[in-house]
């Protein structure tokens, strides 16, 4: 679609249309990690937001159907980490293979969570609470510790990863 067609659909019988719409705006990239009877895994997320400073909370939205759903929905411990321009190989590890991170860079945290060493910033959580909402469930998680450094961050637009450039 070129810059000056607009398109009008209903998202409810046109999904396509609905997930290009969703992909116009621009989101950090994060992985999620936990860990597990079967080790550590991790999950690619774009569904991060804060909530709250005062208690310090953030949201995320697992896929019901991802085959990590499992992994993430019973855990009441997580840690969210801001992928850095340069961890796109991170990233694609993890896309592929739900234990791919016990071949990234990382130390356990007080609490035996994976920390990936040099993301952007990393927010160590205990669940908060679930919420159903449709086809993925919001997970809210209390920041229990936060860990942050300058830097590029990575970014996904309309299906592709890149980088943001401050001016």
């Amino acid at each position: 679609m070129d810059a000056g067609t607009i398109a009008t659909f209903d998202p409810s019988t046109d999904s396509d249309s609905f997930r290009g719409a969703l992909g116009t705006f621009v989101t950090g990239v994060t992985v999620v990690t936990t860990d597990s009877p079967e080790g550590p895994v991790a999950i690619v997320a774009n569904s991060f937001a804060s909530v709250s400073l005062d208690p310090p909370l953030v949201l995320w939205s697992p896929a019901k159907s991802s085959k990590r759903f499992e992994h993430f929905a019973g855990s009441r411990r997580f840690a969210v980490h801001v992928l850095a321009a340069d961890q796109r190989d991170i990233c694609a590890a993890i896309i592929k293979s739900k234990t791919a991170i016990k071949d990234v860079p990382t130390h356990l945290s007080h609490c035996g969570m994976p920390i990936i060493e040099g993301a952007l910033a990393t927010f160590e959580c205990s669940l908060e609470a679930t919420h159903d909402a449709g086809d993925h469930v919001i997970v809210v998680g209390r920041v229990t510790k936060t860990h942050h450094r300058g830097g590029e961050p990575l970014v996904f637009h309309a299906g592709n990863y890149g980088e943001f450039t401050a001016t």
